[in-house]
């Protein structure tokens, strides 16, 4: 294993000592330059099956990060999301660092849980201590905590929450948040989404758009997909067209998203025996091609590629799903003036609740979780398209800055203890 400080001083190299930032170190971190802290490979003893974790970095002694479970996973993706996860971490001031975990085996399948079961078990060492995971890709949040009871931690956060002062109380007031009723679902099933709707709308704002003439499509209409459509659906925008795994389901007058979420199995797959005949049924990919004001790609990763990337035709793209846009693909949308808001900015809500709910500066009144993600996230998307209109510079080009920004502030602060991160 490697010196645990050893990224952390790779980051602290990447930024002048002032705290100003280095634009070539910049680059390095967007373009994926430095090495993470750790990566695992494990192999399931039953199935065959290969789990991942990287750990980016660690500040206080911890990372954040959730994991996923799909058919071909792999490592590289994993150090994608890890790398992103520390991204969201700084961008959203979290005193945390980012890391990520992924199983490539088909979460469908009915040992599913049991091969998660048993790479927590392996992962224990890390679980326990310096890694707080959560849902995923594959991976609701409510079985990462059947797995967590199984292994007698109590529940995914465990790391965090056994640091606090009170952990039985700290428990409480996590399990209090996350199952707090909403409409629409249970506050920790939808808040991500609720995040990602947010961004949606302050990209509407920035450009003066009215609700009602704004129109959405969205790739992907599980947990966070679903939350998204369901919010921008009740804030009055237009969701046209949604997609799952059978399809593109589509209607220019806007569909009944209410309804259509009713019709959802628990892989977040609508059953169109019971779709309105007005609505119409269209490949997979058309939801990409849409004529739509804002694009949502909220399944899986690196849906968006050079390949398919001049088939989109909104005016912004707001990822909700994790590196759902490949560097290439984001380049040629630039060229093409279509701004993507980055996951690490988009998605991040449940990641950043998470940790609000962890620290005790949010509970279980949903009113309040909404006010502080709604006020963070109109003002960071705000700030990403003042500076995509101004100065043409893409958001995820600023997003990088400002997590190079927040490294170079804890360098400049010296390193980040365990002791200094207290949890009420």
């Amino acid at each position: 294993m490697q010196d645990p400080m050893g990224p952390m001083d790779q980051q602290q190299q990447a930024v002048a000592p002032t705290g100003a930032v280095d634009p070539v170190a910049v680059d390095r971190l967007a373009s994926g330059d430095g090495e993470p802290l750790i990566r695992l490979t494990w192999t399931d003893p039953v199935t065959g099956a290969h789990g991942f974790l990287v750990v980016h970095l660690l500040v206080s002694g911890l990372a954040t990060g959730g994991t996923r479970m799909r058919a071909g996973c792999t490592m590289a993706e994993v150090e994608d999301l890890a790398r992103g996860m520390a991204a969201k971490t700084a961008v959203f001031d979290l005193p945390v660092g980012g890391a990520k975990g992924g199983i490539d085996f088909d979460p469908k399948d009915p040992r599913a849980i049991d091969v998660l079961t048993r790479f927590c078990e392996a992962m224990r060492p890390w679980l326990d201590a310096y890694w707080v995971t959560a849902e995923d890709l594959g991976v609701p949040q409510h079985l990462i905590d059947e797995v967590f009871a199984r292994l007698g931690l109590g529940q995914s956060y465990h790391a965090a929450i056994r640091r606090s002062v009170d952990p039985e109380a700290t428990l409480r007031r996590v399990h209090a948040g996350l199952n707090a009723p909403v409409a629409g679902g249970l506050l920790g099933d939808v808040i991500g989404g609720y995040g990602v709707a947010q961004a949606c709308l302050a990209a509407a704002n920035t450009w003066s758009w009215s609700l009602p003439g704004t129109t959405v499509a969205i790739q992907g209409i599980g947990t966070m997909g679903g939350a998204a459509a369901w919010y921008l659906h009740e804030a009055g925008m237009r969701v046209v067209a949604v997609a799952d795994a059978a399809g593109t389901l589509y209607h220019p007058g806007g569909l009944d998203v209410p309804a259509l979420l009713e019709l959802r199995d628990a892989y977040g797959e609508v059953d169109r025996s019971r779709v309105p005949a007005d609505v119409a049924r269209l490949p997979r990919a058309a939801v990409l091609s849409t004529v739509a004001d804002i694009l949502v790609p909220a399944a899986i990763s690196y849906a968006i590629t050079p390949d398919n990337s001049y088939d989109v035709a909104a005016k912004v793209i707001v990822e909700a799903a994790n590196t759902a846009t490949t560097p290439e693909a984001e380049a040629m949308l630039s060229a093409r003036d279509i701004p993507v808001i980055p996951d690490f900015v988009a998605n991040a809500g449940a990641a950043a609740w998470a940790w609000w709910l962890l620290l005790g500066q949010v509970g279980d009144d949903p009113e309040d979780s909404f006010l502080r993600l709604r006020t963070e996230m109109w003002g960071k998307v705000g700030l990403l398209l003042e500076r995509w209109i101004v100065d043409g510079m893409p958001p995820r080009h600023t997003g990088w800055q400002w997590a190079a920004a927040r490294r170079a502030a804890l360098a400049h602060a010296g390193p980040r203890q365990a002791e200094d991160l207290v949890i009420p």
